[in-house]
């Protein structure tokens, strides 16, 4: 009876110690007991645990290989992030110098009409509260002095005509005066604004076609005016404006120049520029948007250098960054009141004055305020013999 209880005991023992070691091989390691798993197991199930186990050692260098190159590009990506940073402050750098980049972009090819209106009328607030003083910049007196004025301007600057037309009339102050006036001794007086034998025919032939044919007075239409000798459209509108409160445009060089800088109208001839712009305004602006542009072409947007980065309708322009855009260098351009220099009126209207302008010196005066030794200030006035010299200003019609 003893015999058999203990030939149980050891075989009780067998089997219960035997399966902890199997599972004990399952746990440890997880790649040799599924091997032996798959031996044991049915012949169906083996196919299945291999396809399984393919994947798995494909799985297994698979992240082994990513996790290398992880390793390595962090080490790049901080070169890579430290460079970028780099380029951006070298970008930023030249934004700052160079402010044609942030500034406008031209007006598409294709602008429509209304968006072209609305641009040129933007433009022209923008001007009016920029310029609200503007003003016809020839001294006058009455519509004869206005238009013997506007005569001479032609190939010279308003400033050299205010400082010659003081002694012009009052020497001859009516119409027939001029008419009778000897020609040596009024082309010795408009010397200074050069082509002085032309301009004396000129307004001595006016004034004798004001004293024959409109009873020494000046006509107040436009048919009319410009059959006096020397007066053209543009001279006929400004007398028409400034001297009989008649809506004109008056289409000078300045105004021919930015209207095409604006992209306002590709036209080179006067009277198609005039038409164009004539309908981009109504009638009743059309005196004081010459004033503004002429006066923002003068002091601003010059012709061979304009000064864009002091331009208060850069935003504006489709032309921005043609001339001079650091704001330092470009204030140094300004012309006349805008750059502290005289303006170009003798006796400009109270507005002006009240508006910070500052009146022309006569002619051959000191100019306050004058620049470093040895440059002229843009109004100064040039000897009273000399004409106006090839590429200066005054060769740009007032």
């Amino acid at each position: 009876m003893a015999a058999p209880k203990k030939a149980v005991a050891p075989k009780r023992a067998a089997t219960t110690s035997a399966p902890p070691k199997a599972v004990a091989r399952k746990t440890s390691a997880s790649g040799t007991p599924a091997k032996a798993t798959a031996t044991k197991t049915s012949a169906s199930s083996a196919p299945a645990k291999a396809t399984t186990r393919k994947p798995t050692p494909a799985k297994k260098p698979a992240p082994a290989k990513k996790a290398a190159p992880a390793a390595v590009t962090p080490a790049k990506a901080t070169p890579t992030k430290a460079t970028p940073a780099k380029a951006a402050s070298v970008k930023a750098a030249p934004a700052k110098a160079t402010p044609t980049k942030i500034t406008p972009a031209k007006p598409p090819r294709n602008e429509s009409h209304t968006a072209l209106v609305r641009r040129a009328r933007r433009i022209n607030r923008e001007l009016g509260e920029v310029y609200p003083y503007a003003h016809p910049e020839l001294d006058f007196e009455n519509p004869f002095q206005l238009v013997v004025a506007t005569v001479l301007s032609a190939q010279t600057t308003d400033l050299r005509v205010n400082q010659t037309t003081p002694a012009l009339f009052g020497k001859y102050p009516t119409p027939e005066d001029l008419a009778a006036a000897n020609p040596e001794e009024v082309e010795e007086i408009l010397r200074p604004t050069g082509f002085f034998r032309a301009k004396t025919k000129s307004v001595i032939g006016l004034s004798r076609a004001l004293r024959d044919d409109f009873g020494g007075e000046v006509p107040g239409r436009l048919e009319d005016l410009v059959k006096l000798p020397g007066v053209g459209r543009k001279t006929a509108f400004v007398v028409l404006g400034n001297a009989f409160g008649r809506p004109g445009i008056t289409v000078d060089t300045h105004f021919q120049r930015l209207v095409r800088r604006w992209q306002w109208t590709d036209a080179t001839e006067p009277d198609k520029i005039e038409a164009a712009i004539g309908g981009l305004f109504p009638k009743s602006e059309w005196t004081m948007l010459s004033h503004h542009v002429i006066f923002h072409g003068r002091r601003i947007c010059h012709a061979r250098k304009p000064a864009c980065g002091a331009c208060p309708i850069a935003p504006l322009c489709p032309a921005y960054g043609e001339g001079e855009t650091d704001p330092e260098k470009a204030q140094k351009l300004l012309k006349y009141e805008k750059g502290g220099f005289p303006g170009q009126r003798l006796n400009p209207p109270q507005s002006y004055l009240d508006a910070g302008g500052i009146p022309a010196p006569p002619l051959g005066a000191a100019i306050p305020s004058a620049p470093a030794p040895g440059a002229s200030a843009p109004g100064a006035p040039a000897p009273a013999s000399a004409g106006p010299a090839p590429g200066s200003p005054a060769r740009e019609a007032g």
